[in-house]
């Protein structure tokens, strides 16, 4: 016996009847007496993935009630923190992979002139990754900046099969102008290519599904597909066994789970689409009929994906718009009826600010999910979370006064190993929510990079010790 060189190629495909499905990283995929970490199959692990969600209309811990009652970042700094009073208390199982950023602004999300007063909720969106200000406009020559995801995936995407994709929960495809003298373009969107090229959302699971599998490569092939009723791992399953007797026994454990929750995901997406096709009565009867009504099921099929793309390395880089500013939709799960945009307004009232807080926590909780399946995935000596850096933040802040001051942010998982997690830092006032997104994007490989949006210098993410930060004009 001796040992060969020879190994499976990084980017193995399974192919048949229009469907393409990438392998995850397999043992078989390094040659053999080689480092992990100096193989194709290393090296394509050891990119950060990167998930960027924003989730509108801001938080009750930025309202003056919410600051004193510590409803959104806890009271200490550091790392001896208590989130038991927060709305990000559901991250609690996940405190030593979570940085808390508390207390920056968005101003370029605010009015610079007369005639954008008002209009904070049809422009904020377009700021929250690009930190620029938006052209007010209801044309088509919308202007705002690239966004943080595009600036990596612009990078670090190009050798994936996908170089970044775009998600959203709620409706994103109005066109025209919304108001305030703003296109719909700015609400639609948290993504920009460059400051004239947003990038369209999907919201539909079955897209996001397709575009991932190669399923069909013309309409009448995914029709077909559909209507067989098959699994599309069916159309794969000869070459499936013959992998199968190719590859080592660890091989094939990683590879039996990861087509196991492909398979999953499908059926889970299938039984939306009969459920939504049986004549019930839809609570979004105009949305696609891939989208489930559920709030949670939505998200977390969204989420799945997510991961599912990772440990295939289809793509790296996810941004994902879960809620769209004046959304009436109301989440009862939460504990609260009120519509979300009507909740956002709660006229100062304690009552109805610690209600507001409720669905902040609600929303907060959909992570967990997406960061458990991350770190229960091994990548070489460590995991999916220690590889990826997840972030959540609102460009709005006291939504109730359209105000965007300590807006909510905070980041989970390590970069691979560059942020090390535990830690709330509150920034010094007037410090721009640009600061740690330049930090974000240096942990992220983007070091020739100087500035990012209105950034007036970096914000160290492992430290705790006062930051201080230059403020414009001495506003």
């Amino acid at each position: 016996m001796f040992i060969t060189k020879k190994h499976m190629s990084r980017r193995t495909i399974l192919k048949g009847m229009g469907v393409t499905v990438a392998l995850p990283v397999l043992d078989a995929m390094s040659p053999a007496a080689t480092a992990w970490a100096k193989t194709a199959a290393g090296e394509s692990a050891s990119k950060t993935r990167l998930v960027a969600m924003e989730m509108v209309h801001g938080a009750a811990g930025s309202t003056a009630i919410g600051t004193k009652k510590n409803l959104w970042a806890p009271a200490a700094t550091g790392r001896d923190f208590d989130l038991s009073p927060t709305s990000l208390s559901p991250l609690e199982p996940f405190r030593n992979d979570i940085t808390i950023i508390s207390n920056t602004d968005l101003r370029q999300a605010e009015a610079f002139t007369l005639p954008e007063i008002g209009g904070d909720h049809f422009r904020s969106s377009a700021v929250f990754l690009t930190q620029s200000h938006p052209k007010q406009t209801e044309g088509n020559d919308v202007h705002a900046g690239t966004s943080l995801d595009q600036l990596y995936a612009q990078k670090f995407g190009q050798d994936t099969p996908i170089p970044s994709m775009q998600l959203s929960i709620e409706n994103v495809d109005q066109a025209g102008g919304c108001t305030y003298g703003y296109s719909c373009i700015y609400t639609d969107t948290i993504s920009w290519a460059s400051p004239t090229q947003p990038l369209p959302m999907v919201r539909d699971p079955r897209v996001v599904f397709d575009q991932l599998f190669g399923v069909g490569a013309t309409p009448e092939e995914r029709a077909a597909n559909l209507r067989t009723d098959k699994s599309i791992l069916d159309w794969i399953s000869t070459q499936i066994s013959q992998l199968r007797k190719e590859i080592g026994a660890s091989d094939k454990v990683r590879l039996n789970e990861y087509l196991e929750n492909v398979r999953e995901i499908e059926r889970r997406i299938q039984r939306v689409e009969a459920r939504n096709k049986s004549g019930e009565t839809r609570a979004f009867p105009d949305a696609p009929i891939g989208v489930p009504d559920s709030f949670e099921e939505h998200v977390h099929i969204m989420m799945d994906l997510i991961a599912l793309a990772f440990v295939a390395d289809t793509t790296r880089v996810f941004s994902f718009k879960l809620g769209r500013d004046a959304s009436g939709r109301s989440y009862p799960e939460s504990g609260v009826s009120t519509g979300f945009h009507n909740a956002s307004h709660h006229g100062e009232r304690e009552d109805r600010i610690m209600d507001f807080a409720k669905i902040n926590k609600y929303h907060v909780g959909m992570v967990p999910y997406l960061l458990e399946k991350l770190k229960n995935t091994a990548e070489g000596d460590g995991n999916l979370l220690h590889n990826s850096l997840v972030i959540y933040g609102s460009p709005l802040a006291d939504s109730n006064i359209h105000n965007h001051r300590r807006a909510p942010l905070f980041i989970a998982g390590h970069a691979g190993g560059r942020i090390k997690g535990g830690l709330h830092i509150k920034a010094a006032d007037g410090m721009p929510m640009a600061n740690p997104m330049l930090t974000m994007l240096h942990a992220l490989g983007r070091e020739d990079m100087e500035s990012f949006g209105d950034s007036t210098g970096e914000l160290d993410l492992n430290s705790a010790a006062p930051a201080t930060t230059t403020v414009a004009d001495g506003k």
